[in-house]
């Protein structure tokens, strides 16, 4: 096949009774076209032209000579495309028949915006403006009912068996590559699965995986997607969530100086040693309550992102949608216009990616120039389930690992008995709808955010959810200027990411806390020193308003008891704690976490704020306690992940409860 360039010519109106037409190539069928009157304030000489058809379409190869009819043209005239910026592109006439002249297309005239115009030494005429689509192979033949055609390619080859997809209908490419869609073009795009080992064009950090479509079902239009072979059998995704940048509590500062700093030099990391490094969020990129208000939208969001040093695909969050808009597909339209489609597929090696939209923004009340309550639900919507099932039911090998990204958990954060029994209640509306659609896959990981906190839950021996902590932790304030230096989330989490390793089928992962070692996964508390008070820790107020936050720290414990937070903690871990060589008891508890408590909640009441509900500390079941022999004793702690990989400390005590404490 030969690579070809399609040109959509856009109507000006310096060019008086200009209409569209189209001209396919020169060994189609032309049809009627209207005549085009020079202008005698565009350009000079015009009437050297006369009769003219111009193309607002252009559909052919490289090699193939474009014609455009009309009178008055002579051999070494000029036909101009000149881009909004850059270089221009002329093409001088070689021939010219009665009634039309022809010329080749420029093998480098790239796709963009351009002015089209015709020039005779002095005199000149502008035509029109184009723009420039580059097409594979502009002589697939239509079909009835398909809307949208293409072809999947790689090394000037098309790529059998590629998915391709608007949103609602799902089909594979042929032994060519070649791909139709009976697309009623409701959701304004189509877009690749990425098949594995195979990647796709980058705009800085944004894979375009997807072009939008017009909206009319009578334009057949052929959208291809060009592939970049490579090998990601081996790779690594950081996965990242509740970015919450909104241009406030010095977010961006931290955002910079910490997270940009800190998810680069892992992906360096990475890189250095030869691995394939993408980056996957989980929503909540931005703020919708202070999109208009702090004037930092989806857009200015972008910019941050393009300096993670890596292909970021993204996950809309219930705070990404637009504040102005009562209804879930209209505030959602910000989302899809700068940070592409809200529900789509991928596949890096052999594992496959899917990422679903699993909010349904209500935003009660909510207008032009007013900001609604921003209510949702956590609902993945009957069209959007429909396409997940034709998505999975394209994969015939069910060991395939399945990577699930959204942002609203599937499960709520575990709670454990008396016995220490692990038990969750699902979330979504669908959840069971959901859990279903994935029957028969035996390698299920749910990739979550929404709470700020780490946790992992098993629904199945085939489906496990990882609810992943937040990159802004605490909203970023508790590393805010004037508060704790630190910057912890809501169940005493550091603010981070997961980074997770694929090698062929294989999936390991860990919690990767901001501005620490990827070793560092547990912090250890002598409860003999974390008795809260108002005097030490917020002393501009007083401990009865201080103590409903403290919770249980709120009054002295003196049982010799430590504390230990294992925040990537799920059921194949174990937690060894021993002293002089004898090992101790460790239960799992529920409760607070007091560094969390210092940082968030005391310092508000000591600015004389009340603390928001939503940001203060939450109850969490990655705890363990121990009761040591007294007060002095060191203790060796050891923590086991699921994976073998050994961290461990050994606790000095006594241990002081301060805001820089490890």
């Amino acid at each position: 096949m030969k690579k070809a360039k399609k040109f959509v010519l856009s109507r000006r109106s310096f060019i008086a009774g200009f209409l569209s037409f189209v001209i396919i190539s020169c060994t189609r069928k032309r049809p009627e076209g209207p005549l085009i009157k020079p202008d005698p304030g565009t350009g000079t000489g015009g009437v050297l032209w006369t009769e003219l058809k111009l193309p607002t379409t252009i559909v052919a190869d490289e090699s193939t000579d474009v014609i455009i009819t009309g009178k008055g043209f002579e051999v070494g005239d000029k036909i101009i495309f000149t881009p909004t910026s850059g270089v221009s592109f002329t093409m001088t006439l070689t021939q010219v028949q009665p009634g039309q002249i022809s010329f080749k297309l420029p093998e480098k005239l790239t796709s963009g915006t351009y002015r089209v115009g015709a020039q005779r030494g002095s005199s000149s005429l502008t035509l029109g403006s184009s723009t420039v689509e580059i097409v594979f192979n502009a002589s697939i033949p239509d079909k009835s009912g398909m809307t949208v055609k293409g072809v999947v390619y790689a090394n000037g080859v098309g790529v059998a068996n590629v998915v391709v997809s608007d949103g609602i209908e799902v089909a594979k490419t042929d032994k060519d590559g070649v791909y139709y869609l009976p697309s009623a073009k409701n959701n304004d795009y189509v877009f690749v699965s990425i098949p594995g080992n195979y990647e796709v064009e980058n705009k800085q950090s944004a894979p375009l995986f997807y072009k939008s479509l017009n909206p009319s079902t009578q334009k057949v239009e052929i959208k291809d997607f060009a592939l970049t072979a490579v090998n990601n059998e081996k790779h690594v995704v950081m996965a990242m969530t509740d970015f919450h940048l909104a241009n406030r509590v010095n977010d961006l500062s931290q955002f910079e100086k910490g997270f940009l700093k800190d998810v680069n030099a892992s992906i360096q990391s990475y890189k250095s040693a030869g691995t394939k490094v993408y980056g996957l969020t989980m929503g909540d990129l931005t703020w919708d309550g202070f999109w208009y208000s702090n004037k930092f939208l989806l857009s200015d969001f972008l910019v941050q992102m393009n300096k993670i040093n890596a292909p970021v695909f993204n996950t809309l969050g219930n705070h990404d949608n637009d504040p102005y808009v009562a209804n879930d597909r209209g505030a959602e339209e910000p989302f899809r216009s700068i940070m592409g489609p809200t529900y789509y597929s991928f596949n890096l090696g052999k594992v496959h990616y899917v990422v679903l939209d699993n909010v349904e923004y209500l935003n009660t009340g909510g207008a032009q120039g007013t900001v609604g309550s921003r209510n949702y639900k956590g609902n993945i919507i009957s069209s959007q389930m429909a396409w997940l099932k034709k998505d999975l039911a394209m994969i015939t090998d069910k060991t395939t690992p399945i990577m699930l990204a959204m942002h609203i958990q599937l499960n709520n954060e575990p709670t454990i008995n008396t016995s220490g029994a692990q038990s969750s209640t699902l979330r979504l509306e669908n959840s069971t709808e959901l859990i279903s659609a994935f029957n028969g896959f035996t390698n299920v990981n749910i990739l979550t955010g929404h709470k700020h906190v780490n946790y992992a839950h098993e629904n199945s021996n085939s489906m496990m959810e990882h609810n992943t902590a937040a990159v802004c932790a605490t909203w970023w304030w508790t590393g805010r200027d004037g508060y704790g230096n630190n910057h912890i989330c809501k169940d005493g989490s550091p603010g981070g990411y997961a980074i997770w390793e694929a090698d062929n089928k294989v999936m390991k992962w860990k919690y990767k806390s901001i501005g620490y070692d990827e070793d560092y996964q547990f912090r250890a508390y002598d409860l003999n020193n974390c008795q809260i008070t108002a005097a030490k820790y917020a002393p501009k107020s007083s401990d009865a308003l201080l103590a409903p936050y403290a919770e249980e720290y709120a009054t002295a414990n003196k049982n010799n008891e430590v504390l230990i937070n294992v925040w990537g903690y799920d059921t194949k871990w174990k937690v060894e704690v021993s002293e002089n060589g004898k090992p101790l008891t460790v239960s799992r508890v529920n409760v607070y976490d007091p560094l969390h408590i210092i940082s968030y909640s005391a310092f508000r009441l000591n600015d004389k704020a009340t603390p928001t509900e939503d940001f203060t500390s939450s109850k969490t079941a990655h705890m363990f306690k121990v009761k040591a022999s007294n007060a002095t004793n060191s203790l060796q702690i050891k923590v086991t992940d699921r994976f073998g990989r050994v961290y461990t400390e050994t606790m000095v005590r006594p241990k002081a409860l301060t805001w820089s404490m490890k």
